[in-house]
């Protein structure tokens, strides 16, 4: 099976060894970034995919030497600043991850790189206020407060101003929270009976994360329309915590601990009881199925809550292959162009999203697979703002060329950002959850 460029054999992730005090050596941090900018100079397959690597070989390039050799360590920051862990290169560019000898693991590295620079105390508020999603969403979905939140977010002299003091780009558009939260609002039904299949459980729990919760509720009442349609007995996490996404991208992997710490035991009660968990934003998903394994090999109850964690539709699929998803769709959905986020595309389960819109009648799908720029906190930040729009041109170019009736990617934020690249256009931003409900006629 060829699962990256060149190579035949499947990459291979090493535990994060963040907890031993080398992890955040600096002197041993500078060694090993070295090493691996040092074999990515020599490849530079990966020019194309993010602005990581252009500024380190531009650093290479305008130094002394135009080697690695002539540039200041401290300008290897640089690199680590414009890194936001998209896991692209690991997964589909790099020809020396493991199990090659040269061992080159880009994101993780940079991820070292983030918790020895968190550790010194070397982050702004702005990007622990960016990273604490859930601590925000609490207070901004508060009722009347969410009012007046999203009436900022929207008034120029306050966008200037939270960009000159903050530094949250002026341009960039925010979403807006909600007050009628997902949680409490969720309408649920376990009164089905449990059919199981070859590949999937027959009852499911929601983890519905922290934007689905607040920001974009709408989405998770359509997924549980969907699983209500199908008959499919739901419930909701019993209590559940950002996923740790957002901190790990920060480098705070104290935070991340702790977040374990309190979603892990929930969630595997559910797993060991058989339920499929459900996540609807994939970053959320791609934490619990690699992230915290990864943090965390020896921990059981983590081990046990990946294997029981699933995209929305990959888990529709797989239920489509045991014979037990209705198909009898009442509504076209004409032109979508659709576009996979990057943190679904590295959890290798293939393209389950467009299988499933491609099942309804007189749909047309365009795939755009191709990064979006936005990339969680990091598009948001007036430093790179510019440069996530860069970034994401040609994809606001690809998913405008079929003249769509709708744009749609499984990541709400990419959407979003998406619809803003695009500027003026007729298409309707939807979420491929959003659109699959409307294909069942469902209100």
């Amino acid at each position: 099976m060829t699962t990256r460029e060149g190579s035949l054999e499947r990459p291979t992730r090493h535990p994060l060894d963040w907890e031993n005090p080398d992890f955040y050596d600096e002197p041993k941090l500078f060694s090993e970034m070295e090493r691996v900018f040092d074999i990515c100079h020599g490849c530079r397959r990966c020019v194309s995919l993010c602005t990581a690597f252009p500024s380190l070989f531009d650093l290479i390039d305008e130094g002394s030497t135009g080697e690695l050799d002539g540039v200041e360590k401290q300008k290897f920051w640089e690199v680590v600043d414009r890194c936001y862990l998209c896991d692209m290169c690991f997964m589909a560019k790099c020809p020396y991850v493991p199990p090659h000898p040269w061992n080159v693991d880009f994101p993780h590295l940079m991820l070292r790189a983030k918790a020895v620079k968190h550790k010194k105390g070397d982050v702004r508020f702005r990007d622990k206020l960016l990273s604490s999603t859930d601590l925000m969403g609490k207070l901004a979905a508060i009722p009347v407060v969410a009012e007046v939140v999203n009436a900022v977010n929207k008034a120029p002299v306050a966008r200037k101003l939270m960009d000159n003091v903050l530094g949250i780009h002026a341009e960039r558009k925010l979403p807006d929270y909600d007050s009628h939260k997902f949680r409490p609002n969720a309408r649920l039904n376990q009164s089905f009976e449990v059919h199981d299949g070859d590949r999937t459980s027959g009852k499911v729990a929601i983890y519905a994360t922290c934007y689905v919760n607040y920001n974009e509720p709408g989405i998770g009442h359509d997924l549980l329309k969907v699983l209500d349609h199908n008959r499919i007995p739901t419930r909701l996490v019993e209590k559940e915590a950002c996923c740790g996404m957002p901190k790990l991208e920060l480098g705070d992997l104290d935070a991340v601990k702790a977040l374990k710490t309190r979603n892990i035991p929930p969630l595997a009660k559910l797993a060991k009881e058989g339920y499929a968990i459900l996540t609807p934003v994939p970053s959320c998903t791609l934490m619990y199925k690699q992230e915290l394994p990864l943090m965390f090999p020896e921990d059981e109850d983590v081990k046990a809550v990946a294997a029981a964690m699933f995209d929305p539709f990959e888990y529709l699929m797989l239920r489509n292959r045991d014979g037990l998803l209705k198909t009898d769709f009442k509504q076209p959905l004409g032109n979508i162009s659709y576009h996979i986020p990057c943190h679904l595309r590295v959890q290798n389960i293939g393209q389950k999203t467009r299988e499933m819109l491609q099942m309804v009648p007189d749909t047309k799908v365009s795939v755009v697979e191709r990064c979006s720029g936005h990339d969680g906190t990091w598009g948001v930040k007036s430093e790179h703002f510019a440069d996530s729009m860069k970034i994401g041109k040609p994809v606001f170019k690809q998913m405008g060329a079929s003249a769509p009736d709708y744009i749609s990617s499984d990541c709400a934020i990419a959407a979003r950002h998406i619809e803003q690249g695009m500027g003026d256009t007729k298409a309707q931003k939807q979420h491929p959850l959003t659109l699959i409900r409307m294909a069942y006629g469902l209100d």
